[in-house]
């Protein structure tokens, strides 16, 4: 056949086999065929399929349509539902509950796989991705997997999101992910995300370039003349495809006899658009019907529903299959009954010389036929868009259920959707109808990133609100404002919330209230926390007289975090003290109805340092988040989960919280939650001892918050010079630190991040051999500590002083500072913060000649930072000890060792270690905890690393023996894992 032998590519083929022999070394891999329309990409991946399969490899294999960019997942579910629906039960049944629940939603065939469970929430659609990450691991059990994956170009916003992710984060087995692009069609968020694999070195790309004459004289074969062969050659440039379609012709010139097909509507040059329609006029009248319905029907295509939009019988579609696979106009899949077209520009082709009027009537016959299946909403929503009319309730009810059976893991196709429906709406539709899709639209719009859509369908929205609506209003204008300032318009949301108000009249009102409550927060945004605490102050008092116990305690728990933020820690204590118990008070459904009020508490406390509070609020507001689709405060939940968790020493919980709020700010494109996320993660990284890690979500931040909102630059400067000061750059630390925080003083930085921030300069300064600035930073984070009253300021005064007081030569002073600053850190549950101050206090008592002392305290640092996984801090208090010659190991510092580092593993990972001890094989503690085999081992390889021990056995013995005293307890009572909290 025409085109079928390979010709040339000796050097992309000898690229592939060098791919496939990583997968041999059980490594994964990630290839990109990148080429224009017809150059051959599909060729190289079908041979790259080829040699895969003789290697032994599963090749799994599927194609984004160029008219299907509206169905969620669509290249991925072309790929794998087929081969994952012929499994064995058992083999799903091994994942987790939670994978096979996103497994249903990717994968429709696979629903009836997945536990009962809710859908989640669109800003946590990256879980889906792990799932299929899993999946891909999973499926490498017995043998390599090779996924290919063509035209993804056409890709729809779900599937370009999935393929994101596993570039960025690959499976961790032998999968080789490939796919084939043209790089002027593809999308730019696919682009983009290419090209950082490709420059991190996650992928590698081939380019496939033209034929020469050479090798289009061999691909043509030894039938063409040379005369012809050359002729046709200038005619396609050696592009494959049309050389293909030309030859097929028997010539460039001769015109089509009818069906002629645009050049322009193919996007091919006219001489090949000709040929295409040339070579389907050769069809019988039958065959050729049916071709036009099987390019309506989709690609690939079922006889079938092929039949039913050429309005023939089943019977007539599969004689004319038959025709057109002599013709090599369609060809098998690996699927029975499905079938696919030659080439898509064929496919399009065929389309677009349909006549418009039959192309309606087809589209709605295949919706007819798909309902009758019984298809997805999404499926028959996909034809309906093209068929139905204004006003068909029936149809923009299916569209608005595809929207929303898309909403959570596909918003940009639920986007679509629901702009769909919206359009069918008749003139005469109620007003809250409208607004409702207005509303579900600007959602999803607003979840993928596209605040300037979302905010006109929202502004669309304002202006339907029927006069005495006026909650439903000052929702609306809240959720304006809020995107507004995502869009880093301050000064257009702070107007609009201030005209909301006045409009109100009556600011005793409940509307009012809840406006006072974002104008306060709209304050936080600019930094302007007098007027933020001010605001909240009004809120407070206007709520307290509505015996409206949700408003009262969102209006409460903002006052204690404004007041927090603006260094008034007393009056934030005693609004806390306010909004704790009554937030606590309130059950699940009535906390919903403002779940900015445990939010905003679990933020105060974090800023006043009562970390163990925090952590419980934040988890509460996290779960009914999920329970009722709050999206929204998912973000702000775990930004705050994860700072508690670094400062707690939960390091690689807080790193494991904070990889996840990073993928899904990337997926929201949400830049103020990303850049806080990338700065509490390059801190997090510093104190677990990865400083690459540290440097690159570091640098990331600074390059992305340039020219943006002051707050955001603030956080990226303390975590850019956080990490430049422990790689050797203290005086690039410096001035990162200074020039984005507000000088000197770090004025910018509020509440007790400032004491924080100045000791950090303090330690730049020293690094950088300018004592006299370091000793005025320290003297400023003493009266930063003095006015704040908070033990974490205390610490970072205390520390600050006592690394000015070695540098001048007093240890007795550093000694007697950095203890206390120890002692102030331990007391609010941080232990790495106390144990960085017990190594200053270490020092300076060897300083002082009481080297026994300064084992103890040094002892005790390691213990804790080992426990805590700061793996760089914990090497640097190693080498202390050992320069001071003492080589004690740290597992034998029994009350110590033990304790902290039992004290570091998760309620999860000491069930684990006990089954572990009770001699239970991984599979026997999987099936006992309803947990994968590849989770426990995880567990396990967290667990060994925490302890420090390298064995089953070993880490059996160190259970045992930490937990020997449990014998003289009363039944059920076991050691407490927790560190002592305010």
């Amino acid at each position: 056949m025409l085109g079928e032998r390979l010709v040339g590519r000796v050097e992309e083929l000898a690229f592939m086999d060098r791919v496939l022999d990583v997968l041999d070394d059980g490594r994964g891999a990630a290839l990109a065929v990148v080429g224009e329309p017809g150059i051959g990409k599909t060729r190289l991946l079908g041979e790259l399929a080829s040699r895969a399969d003789r290697r032994g490899c599963v090749v799994l294999s599927g194609s984004a349509a160029e008219l299907e960019r509206d169905l969620p997942f669509w290249v991925f579910v072309d790929a794998i539902e087929a081969f994952v629906r012929s499994l064995e039960p058992r083999r799903l049944a091994e994942l987790d509950d939670d994978v096979r629940v996103e497994l249903g939603h990717v994968f429709p065939a696979l629903a009836w796989q997945a536990p009962d469970g809710g859908a989640g929430l669109v800003h946590e659609r990256y879980r889906a991705h792990g799932a299929v990450c899993e999946l891909l691991e999973r499926l490498t059990a017995i043998k390599p997997l090779v996924l290919l994956l063509d035209d993804v170009h056409w890709a729809d916003p779900a599937s370009v999101d999935l393929l994101g992710a596993l570039w960025r984060r690959a499976p961790d087995a032998a999968v080789l992910v490939a796919v084939a692009l043209r790089p002027r069609q593809a999308p730019p968020r696919l682009w983009a995300a290419l090209e950082r694999a490709h420059h991190a070195g996650g992928l590698d790309r081939v380019d496939v370039g033209a034929f020469s004459a050479e090798e289009a004289r061999q691909f043509l074969g030894a039938d063409v003349n040379a005369h012809v062969a050359a002729s046709l050659y200038n005619e396609s440039g050696g592009n494959p495809f049309y050389l293909q379609q030309l030859a097929r012709a028997a010539g460039p010139t001769r015109a089509a006899s009818r069906g002629e097909a645009s050049a322009a509507d193919i996007d091919v040059p006219a001489t090949v658009a000709v040929a295409l329609a040339e070579e389907t006029a050769l069809l019988s009248d039958g065959a050729r019907l049916v071709l036009q319905g099987a390019a309506v029907a989709g690609d690939p295509f079922e006889p079938d529903l092929a039949a039913g939009a050429a309005a023939v019988s089943e019977g007539v579609a599969l004689g004319a299959v038959d025709e057109l696979l002599r013709l090599d106009l369609v060809r098998r899949t690996e699927v029975p009954r499905r079938f696919r077209f030659r080439h898509p520009l064929v496919r399009r082709a065929v389309y677009e010389s349909t006549p418009a009027g039959w192309r309606l009537g087809a589209h709605a016959r295949c919706a007819d036929v798909l309902a009758a299946r019984g298809a997805s909403p999404a499926e028959r929503a996909h034809h309906l868009q093209h068929s139905a009319k204004q006003g068909d309730t029936a149809a923009i009810a299916t569209l608005r259920e595809a929207g929303e059976g898309a909403a959570q893991r596909a918003p940009a196709s639920a986007a679509f959707w629901f702009g769909e429906a919206l359009r069918l709406l008749p003139h005469t539709a109620p007003a809250d109808l409208r607004v409702e899709l207005l509303l579900a639209r600007a959602r999803m719009l607003i979840a993928t990133g596209q605040f300037d859509h979302g905010h006109e369908a929202l502004l669309g929205s304002l202006a339907l609100v029927p006069a005495g609506s006026g909650a439903l209003r000052v929702r609306l204008t809240s959720a304006c404002a809020g995107v507004e300032h995502l869009l880093g318009h301050h000064d257009q949301a702070h107007a609009r919330l201030a005209r909301a108000i006045d409009d109100l009249g009556d600011h005793r009102s409940p509307e009012a209230a809840a406006l006072m409550i974002d104008l306060a927060m709209d304050r936080f945004a600019v930094m302007d926390y007098p007027s933020m605490r001010q605001w909240a102050e009004t809120a407070l008092t206007a709520s307290q007289a509505l015996g409206d116990r949700p408003l009262a305690a969102a209006a409460t728990a903002v006052a204690a975090f404004a007041a927090a933020a603006d260094n008034a820690t007393a009056q934030a204590h005693a609004r806390r003290a306010e909004a704790a118990p009554l937030v606590d008070s309130l059950d699940d459904p009535e906390l919903a109805r403002r779940l900015d009020a445990v939010a905003n508490l679990a933020g105060a406390e974090l800023y006043l340092d009562r970390y163990n509070d925090s952590e419980r609020h934040a988890e509460r507001a996290l779960a009914i988040a999920r329970a009722t689709g709050q999206s929204e405060f998912i973000p702000l939940a775990d930004s705050i989960r994860g700072q508690v968790k670094l400062l707690r020493g939960k390091l690689v919980e807080a790193g494991e919280v904070l990889d996840s709020a990073i993928e899904a700010a990337r997926l929201s494109g949400n830049v103020q939650a990303l850049a806080g996320n990338l700065t509490n993660r390059s801190l997090t990284a510093l104190a677990a001892g990865d400083l690459d890690l540290a440097l690159t979500t570091a640098e990331e931040n600074d390059v992305l918050t340039r020219g943006l909102d002051q707050s955001l630059i603030c956080a990226a400067g303390v975590a850019l010079a956080a990490a430049l000061v422990e790689a050797g750059e203290p005086e690039r630390a410096v001035d990162v630190l200074t020039a984005s925080c507000g000088g000197d003083d770090l004025a910018l930085i509020p509440g007790v991040f400032r004491a924080r921030s100045l000791e950090l300069l303090t330690r730049c300064l020293l690094a950088s051999g300018r004592p006299t600035e370091a000793e005025q930073a320290a003297i400023r984070v003493q009266a930063a500590a003095a006015g704040l009253q908070l033990r974490m300021a205390d610490a970072m005064a205390g520390r600050a002083s006592a690394a000015v007081a070695l540098d001048t030569g007093d240890p007795i002073r550093a000694a007697e500072h950095a203890g206390a600053a120890a002692l102030a850190a331990e007391e609010i549950g941080a232990p790495v913060e106390a144990a960085l101050s017990r190594m200053f206090a270490a020092r300076a008592l060897s300083q002082q000649g009481h080297r026994e002392r300064a084992v103890t305290e040094l002892r005790h640092a390691a213990a804790t930072l080992h426990a805590c996984g700061a793996r760089r801090y914990c090497a640097a208090a190693d080498q202390q000890l050992r320069s001071m010659g003492d080589h004690t190991h740290r597992r034998t510092l029994a009350g110590i060792t033990s304790h902290s580092a039992i004290g570091s593993l998760t309620e999860r990972e000491l069930q684990v270690a006990h089954l572990v001890v009770d001699r239970r094989t991984n599979a026997e503690i999987a099936d006992a905890l309803f947990l994968s085999p590849k989770t426990i081992e995880t567990h396990i390889r967290n667990i060994f690393h925490k302890l420090d021990v390298s064995s089953r056995v070993e880490l059996a013995r160190t259970v045992e023996r930490f937990e020997e005293p449990a014998r003289t307890r009363p039944l059920g009572v076991r050691p407490s894992a927790g560190r002592r909290q305010p």
